[in-house]
């Protein structure tokens, strides 16, 4: 089996998050879940994504163990499989060292309802996670438990890890939470920010549920 799309789309997106700043380098990784066959597809560690290929991207089940690939899987790999375990809608995960995200992960603060956008993560304020080692379970752990219902969860000290129904939804996911923490960041400086109430939030959320074109019915 070569699984050619999923390999195709992790290194797309692999090299958008890079271009696009988000992580440099080899830092940040990237997964897709196919549920039904109980497989992971997610980015190599230490490869450069402007440089990876698809042949590079390893396939392997929850349990941490190769199906496919010769290449070592990302260090966070961890992170990955317990989303997809307790995070039953998760198809895809995406984490990053974007500089404002982990500015606040650094202060180990939240990002709060500065920006109604923030309802697209399923919270109404994104949390931080103690600090934990990278590449450890500890720290994979430590991100589940604090993370709750929200789909993005900051990681102490470290950057920040998002899920989403797809890898196109995810990694919009993390660029929309990177951008609110840009906001908070910019209101900090110059005052205190005029936070959201959870009474505005509630009719955010709501209003989400029917934002965009309705799907047409065949």
């Amino acid at each position: 089996m070569n699984y050619n799309k999923e390999r195709e789309e992790l290194v797309e997106y692999g090299k958008i998050m890079s271009k696009e700043g988000l992580s440099s380098g080899t830092s940040g990784n990237l997964s897709i879940y196919d549920a039904e066959k109980g497989l992971v597809f997610i980015t190599p560690s230490g490869v450069d994504y402007l440089k990876t290929k698809p042949e590079d991207i390893v396939v392997m089940n929850l349990e941490g163990e190769i199906v496919e690939g010769d290449k070592k899987p990302s260090s966070e790999w961890h992170l990955h499989t317990l989303f997809y375990k307790n995070k039953p809608e998760a198809r895809a995960v995406v984490h990053t060292h974007s500089v404002y995200c982990t500015t606040f992960s650094s202060l180990r603060m939240p990002i709060y309802p500065v920006h109604y956008v923030i309802a697209d993560a399923n919270a109404f304020e994104v949390p931080c996670a103690r600090y934990e080692r990278y590449g450890t379970e500890k720290l994979a752990k430590a991100a589940v438990e604090a993370s709750g219902d929200s789909n993005a969860v900051l990681l102490a000290n470290h950057g920040l890890v998002v899920c989403g129904k797809n890898l196109k939804s995810a990694y919009g996911l993390a660029k929309e939470m990177e951008y609110i923490a840009e906001i908070q960041y910019r209101a900090m400086s110059v005052g205190k920010p005029v936070l959201l109430t959870d009474e505005e939030m509630e009719e955010v959320a709501e209003g989400f549920k029917s934002y965009g074109q309705a799907q047409k019915k065949d």
